[in-house]
């Protein structure tokens, strides 16, 4: 560290997403003084940004009360929003009247969240926020006290074989009084401070599911600006949860996609394909008919809920927005919780450097985000994905309606609060106890292989890098998972094709190939000998999501 440059700031964020960004212009608001940087792996900001989605507005709201009139690049209001239950012919759409008030949003907006965040860090950059794109946060400064003192950004022009390139740069020093980790759902940061700091003591370990997400252009005929339609059921069985949405943006666009959550059983499912079988369901490919895909992407999201929030401070700084995991998995939103609490965590801040303080632990915090807004709206639905979890789709999705309609009208649960029993990576399987998977090839027209949806994905990787996606033991995979579960999961739970079993000499052999990863982190959750982890390659590095 001695070798590295140092620069010193008041505040460092890690993450240009909606809870990062709405940390530094609320900062700003308060404490114009206060020097804020945010720091983002993306070659530009948005650029490794997917989410569904339909946001409910009011964290925007209370983070930029006139962002209409400031011109904010949010779509249409839902006009239409409807909840179908599908069998593999069938189609049954659910009346709103037994949906649980606390699964709809009134006022809410189809918008790309990509597109948000970009304007967000131009309103950013006008208060005097400096935002750093390309830049990967690989470590943490830790000060003689063990506090977090700022960030270790990632070395450039760095070869596979670990020893620097021509244009090599090391990387630098942030030295901050706070710091603000928003990654998104299992970041790299985020997961070695939890371990650091024991901040998942006590807690239900954190249930992820994988979102897979297409942008669609279709014909003027079939477009409904405002329409939304949620999915359960169909293609995914009774023992998988998860669910499909089709949502109308403007300018004839259609957000597509399908969340599968990363307790499944199987080790030959696999999410892509049931994606691709999803949109063959009448229901949908009728919306897609005489349609282009222009955009293909996955992310993780986290779905465990109240019960498995970390705590979110630590010595020096805090995590917020998914990092922390505020999705509200029944409702399908987590775009406002992730805006109120990087407004919380800068109101924090703001009042300890008011005080003189630094690198010490933001109490208050905790505080704000539990007992506030967030933390009562996880609460009423904490038992939602348990009760999934245990009971399967369709026992499960009745008895988590009716907890929440319970909720709703008594405020208390009769489940009192169920914990998760295990971590997604102990959740399959052998092939002998659930049979093996097979798909059918893709028709090209509504469904499609790997390759060409990665292609999609507009991914940059430099192939002579140092490999991001570390094995602990490379020999693990074949020596170990492939005869356990009867089959490696790995190629079939990714999305883009990093991972792959294949016979060389008469013995199978497991191969990476990092330049497809669209920085999913499904294998760093799901891997069952949990010997894969995703690290930031260097920055800039990944997907370049447009409009996602």
């Amino acid at each position: 560290m001695a070798e590295r440059d140092i620069i010193d700031t008041d505040v460092v964020i890690v993450g240009a997403g909606p809870a990062g960004l709405a940390a530094a212009i609320r900062l700003k608001q308060k404490s114009p003084e206060t020097a804020v940087v945010v720091v983002e792996k993306a070659a530009e900001i948005g650029g490794h940004i997917l989410s569904g989605a339909v946001m409910d507005p009011v964290g925007l709201d209370e983070l930029l009360p006139d962002w209409r009139q400031l011109g904010a690049p949010v779509g249409p209001k839902v006009t239409r929003d409807s909840f179908h239950v599908l069998t593999r012919k069938g189609d049954f759409r659910l009346p709103n009247f037994m949906l649980p008030p606390l699964m709809q949003t009134h006022g809410g907006v189809v918008t790309s969240l990509g597109d948000l965040v970009r304007w967000l860090g131009e309103q950013a950059q006008a208060l005097g926020v400096d935002i750093y794109p390309m830049t990967a946060a690989v470590d943490v400064l830790v000060n003689q006290a063990g506090a977090v003192e700022g960030i270790v950004t990632g070395d450039l022009g760095v070869g596979r074989d670990g020893q620097p390139k021509s244009g090599y740069a090391a990387g630098i020093g942030l030295r901050a009084k706070y710091t603000l980790i928003g990654e998104g759902a299992r970041g790299s940061l985020a997961k070695q401070l939890m371990q650091r700091y024991e901040l998942t003591e006590g807690r239900s370990p954190q249930k992820y599911g994988l979102g897979i997400k297409e942008i669609w252009e279709i014909p003027d005929s079939l477009h409904e600006p405002g329409r939304v339609d949620h999915y359960l059921g169909w293609p995914l069985d009774d023992a998988t949860q998860g669910g499909g949405f089709v949502y109308h943006a403007n300018d004839r666009k259609v957000y597509v996609g399908l969340i599968t959550h990363l307790d499944y059983r199987d080790p030959t499912l696999s999410p892509f394909d049931e994606f691709q079988r999803f949109k063959q369901h009448k229901s949908v490919a009728r919306l897609l008919k005489g349609g282009t895909r222009l955009s293909y992407g996955a992310r993780t999201v986290t779905s465990g809920g109240w019960q498995s929030i970390p705590e979110l401070v630590f010595p020096g700084g805090a995590l917020i927005g998914c990092a922390a995991g505020f999705m509200n998995a029944p409702r399908l939103k987590a775009i406002h919780s992730a805006f109120r609490s990087g407004i919380a965590a800068a109101d924090s801040i703001a009042e300890a450097l008011a005080a003189g303080r630094a690198n010490d632990r933001l109490d208050a915090l905790t505080a704000r985000v539990m007992d506030g807004p967030v933390g009562r709206e996880l609460y009423r639905v904490r038992n939602v994905k348990p009760l999934w979890s245990r009971f399967g789709t369709l026992l499960g999705v009745l008895l988590g309606g009716a907890d929440m309609w319970v909720n709703q009208l008594f405020r208390f649960s009769p489940f009192g609060t169920l914990k998760h029993k295990k971590a997604d990576a102990d959740a399959l399987w052998p092939v002998s106890a659930t049979g093996e998977r097979t798909y059918q090839r893709p028709d090209g027209k509504v469904s499609f292989d790997r390759a060409s949806s990665v292609f999609l994905a507009n991914i940059a990787h430099d192939e002579d890098q140092p490999v991001h996606l570390r094995l602990a033991d490379p020999a693990v995979p074949v020596r170990d998972t492939l005869p356990a579960y009867g089959a490696e999961p790995a190629p079939n739970y990714c999305p883009a094709g990093v991972y792959e079993v294949v016979e060389q000499g008469g013995a199978p052999v497991f191969r990476i190939s990092p330049a497809n990863c669209v920085h999913c982190k499904t294998c760093d959750i799901k891997d069952p000998a949990r010997n894969i982890t995703w690290v930031p390659p260097e920055g800039g590095s990944g997907p370049s999501y447009s409009g996602m």
